[in-house]
Protein backbone atom coordinates (compact mmCIF):
# COMPACT_ATOMS: atom_id res chain seq x y z
CA UNK A 1 0.00 0.00 0.00
CA UNK A 2 1.35 3.37 -1.43
CA UNK A 3 0.70 6.98 0.41
CA UNK A 4 -0.31 7.65 -3.28
CA UNK A 5 -2.99 5.21 -3.26
CA UNK A 6 -4.22 6.57 -0.25
CA UNK A 7 -4.76 9.64 -1.89
CA UNK A 8 -6.34 8.61 -4.82
CA UNK A 9 -9.01 6.74 -2.73
CA UNK A 10 -9.79 9.86 -0.81
CA UNK A 11 -9.68 12.20 -3.56
CA UNK A 12 -12.71 9.70 -4.81
CA UNK A 13 -14.30 9.86 -1.74
CA UNK A 14 -14.18 13.96 -1.65
CA UNK A 15 -15.77 13.98 -5.37
CA UNK A 16 -17.70 10.89 -5.90
CA UNK A 17 -16.80 10.96 -8.82
CA UNK A 18 -13.73 9.05 -10.72
CA UNK A 19 -13.34 11.78 -13.51
CA UNK A 20 -13.48 14.75 -10.85
CA UNK A 21 -11.38 13.14 -8.39
CA UNK A 22 -8.81 12.28 -11.24
CA UNK A 23 -8.64 16.50 -12.08
CA UNK A 24 -7.96 16.91 -8.14
CA UNK A 25 -5.00 15.06 -8.23
CA UNK A 26 -3.60 15.68 -11.51
CA UNK A 27 -3.62 11.89 -13.27
CA UNK A 28 -5.55 10.54 -16.35
CA UNK A 29 -8.69 8.89 -14.84
CA UNK A 30 -7.53 5.54 -16.28
CA UNK A 31 -4.66 5.36 -13.67
CA UNK A 32 -6.89 6.79 -10.74
CA UNK A 33 -9.46 3.80 -11.56
CA UNK A 34 -6.44 1.16 -11.90
CA UNK A 35 -4.98 2.48 -8.57
CA UNK A 36 -8.36 1.96 -6.71
CA UNK A 37 -9.07 -1.15 -7.73
CA UNK A 38 -5.50 -2.44 -6.69
CA UNK A 39 -5.90 -1.06 -3.33
CA UNK A 40 -9.53 -2.92 -3.08
CA UNK A 41 -7.85 -5.90 -4.29
CA UNK A 42 -5.34 -5.83 -1.90
CA UNK A 43 -7.94 -5.07 0.96
CA UNK A 44 -9.98 -7.61 -0.09
CA UNK A 45 -13.41 -5.41 0.08
CA UNK A 46 -15.37 -3.19 -1.91
CA UNK A 47 -14.31 0.60 -1.12
CA UNK A 48 -17.32 1.96 -3.45
CA UNK A 49 -20.94 0.88 -4.79
CA UNK A 50 -20.51 1.07 -8.34
CA UNK A 51 -23.54 -0.36 -9.11
CA UNK A 52 -25.70 2.85 -9.60
CA UNK A 53 -25.37 5.26 -11.76
CA UNK A 54 -23.66 7.50 -9.07
CA UNK A 55 -20.94 5.60 -6.67
CA UNK A 56 -21.85 5.55 -3.15
CA UNK A 57 -18.94 4.63 -0.66
CA UNK A 58 -19.40 1.32 1.69
CA UNK A 59 -19.39 1.35 5.30
CA UNK A 60 -15.68 -0.48 4.53
CA UNK A 61 -15.07 2.45 2.49
CA UNK A 62 -16.26 4.76 5.54
CA UNK A 63 -14.19 2.88 8.15
CA UNK A 64 -10.90 2.94 5.58
CA UNK A 65 -11.31 6.73 4.93
CA UNK A 66 -11.11 7.60 8.40
CA UNK A 67 -8.11 5.72 9.37
CA UNK A 68 -6.21 6.50 5.49
CA UNK A 69 -6.82 10.59 6.55
CA UNK A 70 -4.92 9.91 9.76
CA UNK A 71 -2.16 8.49 7.70
CA UNK A 72 -2.05 11.08 4.58
CA UNK A 73 -1.87 13.80 7.57
CA UNK A 74 0.26 12.01 9.48
CA UNK A 75 2.78 11.51 6.34
CA UNK A 76 2.91 15.54 5.89
CA UNK A 77 3.28 16.60 9.28
CA UNK A 78 6.64 14.40 9.17
CA UNK A 79 7.51 16.27 5.78
CA UNK A 80 6.68 19.88 7.19
CA UNK A 81 8.49 19.11 10.75
CA UNK A 82 11.99 18.51 8.54
CA UNK A 83 11.01 22.07 7.13
CA UNK A 84 10.92 23.35 11.21
CA UNK A 85 14.40 21.64 11.68
CA UNK A 86 15.74 23.58 8.85
CA UNK A 87 14.45 26.98 10.41
CA UNK A 88 11.26 27.25 6.97
CA UNK A 89 8.40 26.63 6.55
CA UNK A 90 8.07 24.62 3.82
CA UNK A 91 5.65 21.57 2.76
CA UNK A 92 1.42 22.05 1.58
CA UNK A 93 -1.70 23.63 3.63
CA UNK A 94 -4.75 22.28 1.76
CA UNK A 95 -7.87 25.03 2.59
CA UNK A 96 -11.23 24.78 1.90
CA UNK A 97 -12.88 27.85 0.78
CA UNK A 98 -16.25 29.11 0.41
CA UNK A 99 -17.54 29.87 -2.60
CA UNK A 100 -17.94 33.66 -1.06
CA UNK A 101 -15.80 34.90 2.12
CA UNK A 102 -17.85 37.70 3.24
CA UNK A 103 -15.93 40.16 4.69
CA UNK A 104 -12.69 38.06 4.56
CA UNK A 105 -10.20 38.95 2.08
CA UNK A 106 -9.39 35.80 0.83
CA UNK A 107 -6.91 36.25 -1.85
CA UNK A 108 -5.06 39.34 -0.50
CA UNK A 109 -4.27 36.97 2.95
CA UNK A 110 -3.55 34.00 0.39
CA UNK A 111 -0.82 36.49 -1.35
CA UNK A 112 0.60 37.86 1.70
CA UNK A 113 0.96 34.24 2.71
CA UNK A 114 2.76 33.26 -0.10
CA UNK A 115 5.16 36.26 0.00
CA UNK A 116 6.54 35.66 3.30
CA UNK A 117 6.62 31.77 3.18
CA UNK A 118 7.31 30.94 -0.51
CA UNK A 119 8.52 27.28 -0.09
CA UNK A 120 4.69 26.72 1.20
CA UNK A 121 2.41 25.61 -1.84
CA UNK A 122 -1.16 26.27 -0.87
CA UNK A 123 -4.20 23.58 -2.04
CA UNK A 124 -7.33 25.43 -2.14
CA UNK A 125 -10.48 23.42 -2.69
CA UNK A 126 -14.13 25.32 -3.02
CA UNK A 127 -16.36 23.25 -1.11
CA UNK A 128 -18.77 21.58 -3.33
CA UNK A 129 -22.21 21.45 -2.99
CA UNK A 130 -22.40 17.75 -3.53
CA UNK A 131 -20.63 17.31 -0.19
CA UNK A 132 -23.44 17.70 2.87
CA UNK A 133 -22.30 19.32 5.87
CA UNK A 134 -22.05 16.58 8.12
CA UNK A 135 -20.06 14.42 5.99
CA UNK A 136 -17.95 17.85 5.51
CA UNK A 137 -17.24 18.25 9.17
CA UNK A 138 -16.18 14.56 9.57
CA UNK A 139 -13.42 15.04 6.72
CA UNK A 140 -12.16 18.31 8.63
CA UNK A 141 -12.00 16.02 11.99
CA UNK A 142 -9.74 13.48 10.15
CA UNK A 143 -7.01 16.26 9.40
CA UNK A 144 -8.50 16.88 5.65
CA UNK A 145 -8.17 20.02 4.82
CA UNK A 146 -5.88 21.47 7.24
CA UNK A 147 -8.21 24.19 7.43
CA UNK A 148 -11.71 25.13 5.67
CA UNK A 149 -13.98 27.93 6.17
CA UNK A 150 -17.33 26.77 7.16
CA UNK A 151 -20.41 28.74 7.44
CA UNK A 152 -24.17 28.17 9.23
CA UNK A 153 -23.10 24.86 10.70
CA UNK A 154 -25.75 22.63 12.32
CA UNK A 155 -23.65 22.11 15.00
CA UNK A 156 -20.20 22.11 16.33
CA UNK A 157 -18.82 18.72 16.53
CA UNK A 158 -16.54 18.02 19.77
CA UNK A 159 -13.47 16.70 17.25
CA UNK A 160 -13.33 19.76 15.39
CA UNK A 161 -12.06 23.32 16.72
CA UNK A 162 -14.80 26.39 15.33
CA UNK A 163 -12.85 29.78 15.67
CA UNK A 164 -15.87 32.59 14.28
CA UNK A 165 -14.12 34.70 11.64
CA UNK A 166 -17.16 37.23 10.68
CA UNK A 167 -20.89 37.35 10.88
CA UNK A 168 -23.34 39.68 9.27
CA UNK A 169 -27.06 39.51 8.05
CA UNK A 170 -28.26 38.36 5.01
CA UNK A 171 -30.29 41.18 3.10
CA UNK A 172 -33.08 40.92 0.30
CA UNK A 173 -31.83 41.90 -2.81
CA UNK A 174 -34.20 42.76 -5.78
CA UNK A 175 -34.49 45.18 -8.73
CA UNK A 176 -35.30 48.82 -8.21
CA UNK A 177 -38.83 48.46 -9.51
CA UNK A 178 -39.85 45.45 -7.64
CA UNK A 179 -43.38 46.14 -5.30
CA UNK A 180 -41.10 46.04 -2.43
CA UNK A 181 -37.93 48.65 -3.43
CA UNK A 182 -39.06 51.23 -1.61
CA UNK A 183 -39.53 49.71 1.64
CA UNK A 184 -36.70 49.94 4.75
CA UNK A 185 -37.29 46.97 6.06
CA UNK A 186 -38.83 43.62 4.91
CA UNK A 187 -40.51 40.88 6.69
CA UNK A 188 -40.53 37.00 5.30
CA UNK A 189 -44.28 37.09 5.89
CA UNK A 190 -44.38 39.58 3.42
CA UNK A 191 -42.08 37.21 0.95
CA UNK A 192 -44.31 34.37 1.20
CA UNK A 193 -45.64 34.34 -2.86
CA UNK A 194 -41.94 35.36 -3.98
CA UNK A 195 -40.11 33.27 -6.30
CA UNK A 196 -36.72 33.45 -4.79
CA UNK A 197 -33.20 32.40 -6.31
CA UNK A 198 -31.58 29.82 -3.79
CA UNK A 199 -28.69 27.70 -3.59
CA UNK A 200 -28.13 23.53 -3.18
CA UNK A 201 -29.92 22.53 0.32
CA UNK A 202 -26.61 21.79 1.60
CA UNK A 203 -25.01 25.02 1.74
CA UNK A 204 -25.73 27.05 5.13
CA UNK A 205 -27.28 30.32 2.81
CA UNK A 206 -29.68 28.01 1.62
CA UNK A 207 -30.32 26.61 5.11
CA UNK A 208 -30.63 29.92 6.89
CA UNK A 209 -33.44 30.85 4.36
CA UNK A 210 -35.24 27.88 4.97
CA UNK A 211 -35.53 28.15 8.84
CA UNK A 212 -36.45 31.87 8.64
CA UNK A 213 -38.95 31.26 6.74
CA UNK A 214 -40.33 28.16 8.49
CA UNK A 215 -40.18 30.12 11.90
CA UNK A 216 -43.22 32.16 9.78
CA UNK A 217 -44.76 28.93 8.91
CA UNK A 218 -44.03 29.17 5.49
CA UNK A 219 -42.34 27.37 2.62
CA UNK A 220 -40.24 29.60 0.30
CA UNK A 221 -40.66 29.38 -3.53
CA UNK A 222 -37.32 29.07 -4.90
CA UNK A 223 -37.67 27.98 -8.75
CA UNK A 224 -34.09 28.96 -9.42
CA UNK A 225 -31.19 27.03 -7.55
CA UNK A 226 -27.79 28.13 -8.03
CA UNK A 227 -24.02 26.85 -6.70
CA UNK A 228 -23.88 30.06 -4.88
CA UNK A 229 -22.66 32.04 -7.93
CA UNK A 230 -23.73 35.88 -6.46
CA UNK A 231 -22.98 37.34 -10.29
CA UNK A 232 -25.65 35.07 -11.62
CA UNK A 233 -28.03 35.33 -8.96
CA UNK A 234 -27.36 39.27 -9.60
CA UNK A 235 -27.99 38.76 -13.41
CA UNK A 236 -31.60 36.42 -13.08
CA UNK A 237 -32.72 39.54 -10.53
CA UNK A 238 -32.22 41.92 -13.32
CA UNK A 239 -34.14 39.72 -15.75
CA UNK A 240 -36.68 40.23 -13.53
CA UNK A 241 -36.95 36.04 -12.79
CA UNK A 242 -36.90 36.10 -8.76
CA UNK A 243 -35.23 37.72 -5.97
CA UNK A 244 -32.38 36.61 -3.73
CA UNK A 245 -30.63 36.54 -0.47
CA UNK A 246 -27.10 37.86 -0.45
CA UNK A 247 -24.75 38.39 2.83
CA UNK A 248 -24.40 42.27 3.40
CA UNK A 249 -21.07 42.44 1.80
CA UNK A 250 -22.10 40.40 -1.68
CA UNK A 251 -25.04 42.86 -1.99
CA UNK A 252 -22.26 45.97 -2.51
CA UNK A 253 -20.87 44.33 -5.33
CA UNK A 254 -24.36 45.13 -7.36
CA UNK A 255 -24.92 48.51 -6.61
CA UNK A 256 -27.67 48.60 -9.18
CA UNK A 257 -30.10 46.48 -7.54
CA UNK A 258 -31.37 47.30 -4.20
CA UNK A 259 -30.76 45.46 -1.09
CA UNK A 260 -32.99 45.60 1.90
CA UNK A 261 -32.65 44.80 5.06
CA UNK A 262 -35.06 41.88 6.86
CA UNK A 263 -36.74 42.48 10.00
CA UNK A 264 -35.20 39.56 12.61
CA UNK A 265 -32.69 38.93 9.81
CA UNK A 266 -30.66 35.72 10.12
CA UNK A 267 -26.80 36.00 10.80
CA UNK A 268 -24.87 34.59 8.27
CA UNK A 269 -21.87 33.45 9.91
CA UNK A 270 -18.10 32.07 8.80
CA UNK A 271 -15.30 29.75 11.09
CA UNK A 272 -12.49 28.76 10.43
CA UNK A 273 -12.29 25.23 11.22
CA UNK A 274 -9.82 22.49 11.46
CA UNK A 275 -9.11 19.17 13.50
CA UNK A 276 -9.12 19.36 17.68
CA UNK A 277 -8.05 15.89 18.15
CA UNK A 278 -4.88 16.04 16.18
CA UNK A 279 -1.95 18.77 16.22
CA UNK A 280 -2.06 21.16 13.33
CA UNK A 281 0.92 21.52 11.15
CA UNK A 282 3.26 24.64 11.40
CA UNK A 283 2.55 25.73 7.79
CA UNK A 284 -1.65 25.65 8.47
CA UNK A 285 -0.65 27.13 11.80
CA UNK A 286 0.76 30.06 10.66
CA UNK A 287 -2.17 30.44 7.71
CA UNK A 288 -4.55 30.35 10.79
CA UNK A 289 -2.78 32.94 12.53
CA UNK A 290 -2.98 35.23 9.38
CA UNK A 291 -6.16 34.67 8.84
CA UNK A 292 -7.46 35.78 12.61
CA UNK A 293 -5.43 38.44 11.85
CA UNK A 294 -6.79 39.94 9.19
CA UNK A 295 -10.13 39.75 10.97
CA UNK A 296 -9.01 41.02 14.73
CA UNK A 297 -6.92 44.12 12.44
CA UNK A 298 -10.87 45.42 11.15
CA UNK A 299 -13.57 46.03 12.54
CA UNK A 300 -17.09 44.92 10.43
CA UNK A 301 -19.70 46.84 10.44
CA UNK A 302 -22.77 46.68 12.56
CA UNK A 303 -26.10 44.80 11.25
CA UNK A 304 -29.08 46.61 10.20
Amino acid sequence: MEIRQLEYFLAVVTEMNFSRAAQRVHVVQSALSASVAKLEKELGVELFDRSRQKIRITPAGELFSRHARQVIQSARLAKDSMGEYRGELSGVVELGSLVSSGQLDLPQILGEFHRTYPLVRIRLRQRQSQIGMAAYLESIAAGTPDLALVSAPDSFPARVTMRLLCEEPLLFVCRHDHRLAQRDHVTVTALAEEDLIGWPAEFGLRRLVEDAFAAHGITPRIPYELAADFTFAAGLVRAGLGSVFMPRSETRNFPDLRAIPLRSAPTWSIYLAHASQTRIGPSAAKLAELIMASVDSTTPPGPS
